[in-house]
Order: structure tokens, then C-alpha cells, then sequence
């Protein structure tokens, strides 16, 4: 299995982080290295993927935090593991807790708070990023935790690209010009680069955002992609922790 792991956290040797992959020696071969039990995955084959992933990264399966993720503005401070309910960002300071974001093509975000030891896992698809649940994830930062733009070290995990996420003109027609183009009677959107656009708005300062380049679409033999295969798509997980 390989475990995609951004540089920004390299100075923070108290974060944990990793992303998952496709890759798997024994992976399944309708999902291969499903981490999702709402996909249709035999719930055997998940428990066993999740293990093996999480262990990897030096977590519990119990000490990992999720949430039923609805394209929603909801953000959660948890200080639990297991299932947190209905929401689209989680937030701790409980060390060695992780937080879980489930991936198959919406943008992941994953900030920590270097100064207040406080973590965040966002996850945003365009009606998340339309509800600027990202905005309001560093507005709970900033008024639970006292988080300030200079303290803040994010990275935006893998996406669908801009090239290879088509909407409706219903859809493009609510966000700024700067982020759709026309295709046909499509519309090509940039849901990543809405979300760092927001980052740097907020007054976080650009060495201190990684944004992944990596397609969920087009790396068919390492990601996840909706788009890209329906209800055959596995989904990956994203997970963040600060070590005790």
C-alpha cells in the first residue's frame, strides 16, 4: 500500500498524516482498497482495508473520527472516535485522535494550527464550497481556539480537476466568473482553486498551503474518482492527528 504524505507537514513532527491510495497488494478488485462502507464494499473487506491504513500511519482504528459527509456548512469540534454524525468539517485538539475525510473526487482540506495544537479536516464539494464551509471551518478556528492566519498550515488534498469536472450552467453561475469556463453547453469548474483562493483570503500566507496536483479523474491506478467510474468508484481516506 502506498500512503501519499504532503511535504507542508514535514517540519511538524507531532502531525500524522496520510492519504490513501488504490494501491494495495491484496486489494479487492471491484473497489480496490475501498475505505468506504456506503459504496456497497462487503463491510469485512472495509474493517480489514481501514486497519491496515490506519495502523500504518501509527493510529487506532478506534481513535479516528468520522463524519456522514452531506455537502453541508456543518462543522463539528469531536473529541471522540467512531461515527460523529451528519457534517462536513472536523475539528480536535485531543491528541491522537484522527480525523477522517472520505475522497472520491470533492476537495479535502486539511489545516493545523501550529501554535494552538489544533486540527481540521474539511471536506468540500461545491455545494460545501457554495455554503463556504472551508470560510466558516477557520471562523470556528479562530473564535474556539483564538487561530490566526499566520499560525495555520493547510493542504488541499487530491480533486477532480478543473479539465475533467463538467456542470451545469445552474451550477457555474454560483461562483465567481474566475473559477468556470464554458464547454459546449457545459461548464468546467475549479472547485480546489476556490477553496485556496478562500485560504489566501482569509490572510493565510502562500508558503504555507500545499495544493496537490493530483486528479482523482485521471490517476485511474492510484485514486478514487466518482466521476470517473459510478458506483463502481471505491473512496479514499484522508486522516490528520497530532501525536500525544
Amino acid at each position: 500500500m502506498y500512503i501519499l504524505k504532503p511535504h507542508i507537514f514535514n517540519k511538524y513532527p507531532e502531525i500524522v498524516f496520510g492519504f490513501s491510495t488504490k494501491i494495495s497488494s491484496d486489494a479487492e478488485p471491484l473497489y480496490n482498497f475501498n475505505l468506504s462502507y456506503s459504496v456497497g464494499d462487503e463491510k469485512s473487506i472495509v474493517d480489514k482495508n481501514r486497519k491496515e491504513f490506519i495502523e500504518a500511519l501509527g493510529l487506532k482504528v478506534e481513535n479516528v473520527g468520522y463524519q456522514r459527509q452531506i455537502h453541508s456548512d456543518i462543522v463539528q469540534i469531536i473529541g471522540c472516535g467512531g461515527d460523529n454524525g451528519a457534517s462536513d468539517a472536523l475539528i480536535t485538539s485531543e491528541r491522537n485522535l484522527g480525523l477522517a475525510i472520505v475522497v472520491a473526487d470533492c476537495t479535502p482540506i486539511f489545516i493545523y494550527d501550529k501554535k494552538n495544537k489544533v486540527i481540521a479536516a474539511v471536506h468540500s464539494g461545491w455545494k460545501g464550497t457554495e455554503q463556504k464551509i472551508l470560510f466558516k471551518t477557520l471562523i470556528t478556528l479562530k473564535s474556539n481556539y483564538n487561530s490566526k492566519p499566520e499560525n495555520i498550515i493547510v493542504y488541499v488534498g487530491p480533486s477532480i480537476a478543473q479539465v475533467n469536472y463538467e456542470v451545469g450552467r445552474e451550477v457555474a453561475e454560483k461562483f465567481d466568473l474566475a473559477f468556470f469556463e464554458p464547454k459546449g453547453d457545459k461548464y468546467l469548474l475549479d472547485v480546489s482553486e476556490i477553496n485556496y483562493q478562500e485560504l489566501l483570503s482569509f490572510g493565510i500566507p502562500r508558503n504555507q498551503i500545499q495544493k496537490s496536483e493530483l486528479c482523482t479523474y485521471e490517476f485511474n491506478t492510484l485514486l478514487h474518482s466518482y466521476r470517473r467510474d459510478g458506483n463502481l468508484s471505491g473512496r479514499s481516506l484522508g486522516v490528520i492527528a497530532i501525536k500525544g
